[in-house]
């Protein structure tokens, strides 16, 4: 084999490597102040750490002088010298940090210091950018017991330390979190979580404190949250957003989307409400009173992105026998009508679906009929198909308010008659009127009345959709949330009352009720009635409201969840076509012409309310005769 050797090639390159590696450590090497500052840095770490160590050993002198006998008096004295409180103990015990506890449903985080749910993240859902559902999140909450000391010393929990452990039996999680004078004298935060159950089973137990807590001080449970924002449109969303709560045993109620500070009594659950989503807490037994507040943190929708409101709740708790004996619950989770509902403790109250029958008609009628269809069928054929039977079923109403219509605009040759051959007595043609729209069976309420038994339906569905859970990030055609407005093209400037994107649904509603008002204001015009002096012209208010309307709703629902506005634009589309066959196939002008001349041969009886009216128009001409006669 031969032996390799080293040339004069290979020394000459192995001289220029090391040359250049000692001119790079040269240049390299720090300067006499880079050498004081990191000399500093160190005695300054030296430092530290000594001011640690001390602090620990004084916390365990703490501690053995309580474990060896000499009383909690001694331990106080030892502990106020360190600013540690009655509860020094803890702080011995408690590594500080968070104890993390997940289920099929959270991820949830608790603080050693206070003890409280410092993050709670939604697992199954996301927001509008697909980032987690945090609930609580970065010291966006807090939660803090406020009472004092025999030793006349004012604590707050928030500030103390708790020693967490966590036991798991079968699918039940519990979480302890205790603020301890010793073993056997503590202040416990109990949670227990289940797997599949957004309830959360809470206490509050005290154990050996009773010569601790001064019983005679106040003691208030101080609760707050910023609501973080979950939607595409924060401003839309805060308009859902708000505090909710049940009182009195049973009764419910909410502070609106405005600022509030309001004293409530007999208080069973407190809510804090965003849109989609809430945080509350329930008691097993009610707080006598409670201070909620909530404050608007938006005032612009480009710059205020993060937060929606500051909530904020404070109720005082009693000692039982001087201790803590508190049964509570917290609910982080969707407001999903039927799993609210489920619970069975009126939590579905913070599903807006509106108050007296408008309420009553989404429960009972909507929203089941909404859940069967969503199961056989996309969410945005669902809103179609629930559009088309809630039309076909008020047919009959739009059949008899356009046949109202079309006896009005028969008619209308005969009163104008009447109007000419009266017209300096005004009461005179009124009364003739009433009776010939008496005889002929036409009334102008006759067609009021039918648009009147559509209202609760109309308002209804107006609060239904925006509240509908099932709708949340649900695609259809070109929208991509049917909870949320869609987008078809984005503005470079923003427009006030409009915003800075386009939706296209708010658009074909608009223009499908541009055309359905043509047609049915143009029957209304035609069978309009000159109105009194002084009055406005009803013909010209109609015409202006022909082109009002689609307006409005451009404006108003560009921002709005395109859900409602593709039921409006679907709605109007099959009342247009309703219209369309009873004008040309069902209703008959010549036969309702007939008709009326044959009803004005018969007898016709008033109603209570005609005879009363007649009576009343009656009573009204003799005083004007009996005035022109005193003149």
């Amino acid at each position: 084999m031969e032996e390799k050797k080293l040339d004069l090639n290979s020394i000459i390159g192995f001289v220029l490597i090391f040359g250049i590696l000692g001119y790079m450590l040269w240049q390299n090497q720090p300067t006499p102040e880079e050498i004081e500052a990191q000399q500093k840095a160190k005695e300054e770490q030296v430092a530290a750490e000594k001011k640690a160590n001390s602090d620990s050993e004084t916390a365990v002198t703490t501690a053995s002088d309580y474990t060896t006998g000499s009383g909690l008096d001694s331990l106080q004295q030892i502990a106020l010298k360190n600013k540690l409180g009655a509860f020094a103990y803890s702080a011995m015990q408690s590594k500080g940090g968070e104890t993390t506890v997940e289920t099929d449903l959270f991820e949830l985080k608790f603080n050693s210091k206070g003890g409280y749910l410092s993050e709670v993240r939604l697992k199954q859902f996301v927001d509008y950018d697909s980032l987690p559902i945090y609930l609580l999140q970065d010291k966006n909450s807090s939660f803090n017991i406020n009472f004092g000391t025999s030793d006349s010393r004012n604590l707050n929990t928030k500030d103390l330390p708790f020693v967490p452990e966590v036991t798991k039996n079968g699918d039940e999680t519990v979480v302890s979190m205790k603020l301890k004078v010793s073993e056997s004298k503590f202040l416990e935060y109990r949670y227990a979580i289940k797997e599949g159950d957004y309830m959360i089973d809470f206490a509050v137990r005290s154990q050996g404190l009773g010569n601790v807590i001064n019983s005679a001080s106040e003691i208030n449970l101080d609760w707050k949250i910023k609501g973080f924002r979950h939607a595409k449109s924060i401003t839309y969303e805060n308009r859902y957003t708000d505090v909710h709560y049940e009182y009195e045993g049973g009764k419910d109620n909410y502070t609106g989307a405005s600022d509030a500070d309001k004293d409530i009594e007999d208080v069973t659950w407190i809510g804090f409400k965003q849109h989609f989503f809430s945080s509350v807490l329930l008691t097993d037994k009610a707080f006598k009173t409670a201070n909620i507040k909530t404050e608007n943190l938006v005032d612009d929708e480009v710059v205020d992105t993060v937060y929606t409101k500051d909530f904020a709740a404070k109720m005082p708790l009693e000692l039982q026998g001087g201790e803590f004996n508190e049964s509570m619950d917290w609910y982080f989770g969707p407001n999903d009508f039927d799993i609210l509902n489920a619970y069975d403790r009126n939590l579905d109250e913070l599903v807006p679906f509106g108050w007296g029958i408008f309420g009553w008609i989404n429960r009972y009628v909507f929203m089941p009929l909404f859940s069967f269809l969503g199961a056989y069928m996309s969410y945005g054929i669902a809103i179609v198909v629930m559009t088309i039977l809630v039309k076909i079923l008020l047919s009959f109403v739009q059949y008899k308010q356009f046949l109202s219509q079309a006896k009005m605009k028969i008619l209308k040759p005969e009163l104008d008659e009447i109007r000419e051959k009266h017209k300096n007595n005004k009461m005179k043609a009124q009364q003739e009127t009433m009776a010939l729209q008496n005889k002929a069976g036409a009334s102008p309420m006759a067609g009021c009345l039918p648009a009147l038994i559509q209202l609760p339906v109309f308002y209804a569905l107006f609060q239904f959709f925006p509240s509908a859970f099932d709708l949340r990030q649900k695609p259809f055609l070109w929208v991509d949330d049917l909870s949320s407005y869609d987008v078809i093209a984005e503005l470079p400037f923003n427009i006030p009352f409009y915003g800075s994107h386009v939706s296209l649904f708010p658009i074909l509603a608009s223009i499908a009720i541009f055309f359905y008002m043509r047609l049915t204001t143009g029957q209304n015009m035609q069978a309009a009635q000159p109105q009194q002096e002084g009055m406005p012209d009803m013909a010209k208010m109609m015409k202006y409201m022909m082109y009002f309307s689609p307006i409005m709703m451009l404006f108003f629902f560009n921002n709005y969840a395109s859900g409602l506005s593709l039921y409006y634009f679907i709605s109007n589309l099959i009342s247009i076509g309703i219209i369309l066959v009873i004008k040309n196939f069902i209703l008959d002008e010549d036969k309702i012409h007939a008709q009326i001349q044959e009803n004005k041969k018969k007898p016709k009886k008033q109603n209570r309310f005609q005879k009363k009216m007649a009576e009343m128009m009656e009573q009204a001409e003799a005083q004007q005769k009996a005035q022109k006669k005193g003149k």
